[in-house]
């Protein structure tokens, strides 16, 4: 492999997660300056010095010769898709914080349909399945544990600060109505603020 494809594609995702970070900030201002609540912010930092290692990590380990793998940047790129969808299903409220309306109905849009917390399954699939694209399953293994570490915390405050609200009267999917609930819980703005 020519030493080029592989910073090219590092590249790329590393230019895709700075333009979220701009429009994460710009939508997490916003939605502060409605009566949002960040909840858990201490974590965020680590979120953020995850995903540079991982993009750091791989430029200084995958060696130089390593082939593409096809299959799995096909299946990168299939994640991309999906990734697209959970962000615009969530508009202007996709945030990479927590940010939370306590009185505001939890949605049920996209992804978000099907499952509590879409974003997070696919970064964890990012973070595994990049690094399989150049043959490097130990930078894939070991960010996966990482990340799911740091994910299994945030989603706990998620649940957490969701789980009033999923209960109670404003949720017409409620446990008491319907079983399980699947609440919006994007990289994090877990709902729309009132109108």
């Amino acid at each position: 492999m020519d030493a080029s494809a592989l910073w090219v594609l590092v590249g790329l995702v590393a230019l895709q997660r700075f333009a979220e970070l701009i429009y994460a900030r710009r939508n997490t201002a916003r939605l502060l300056a409605q009566g949002g609540v960040e909840i858990g912010a201490g974590h965020y930092p680590l979120i953020v010095l995850l995903h540079a290692a991982w993009l750091a990590t791989l430029l200084i380990v995958v060696p130089e010769e390593a082939a593409i793998r096809w299959p799995f940047l096909v299946l990168y790129l299939g994640l991309q898709v999906l990734r697209v969808w959970t962000l615009a299903s969530l508009g202007r409220f996709w945030t990479t914080r927590i940010i939370t309306f306590p009185t505001a109905p939890l949605t049920r849009a996209g992804p978000y349909r099907f499952c509590r917390h879409p974003n997070y399954l696919i970064v964890a699939g990012e973070i595994a399945v990049l690094p399989l694209v150049f043959g490097a399953w130990k930078v894939a293994l070991v960010f996966s544990i990482l990340n799911l570490a740091v994910t299994g915390y945030r989603i706990r405050i998620e649940e957490s600060a969701l789980a009033e609200r999923r209960a109670g009267p404003l949720d017409s999917r409620s446990p008491a109505k319907r079983g399980s609930v699947r609440p919006r819980t994007p990289g994090s703005a877990t709902n729309r603020p009132p109108a």
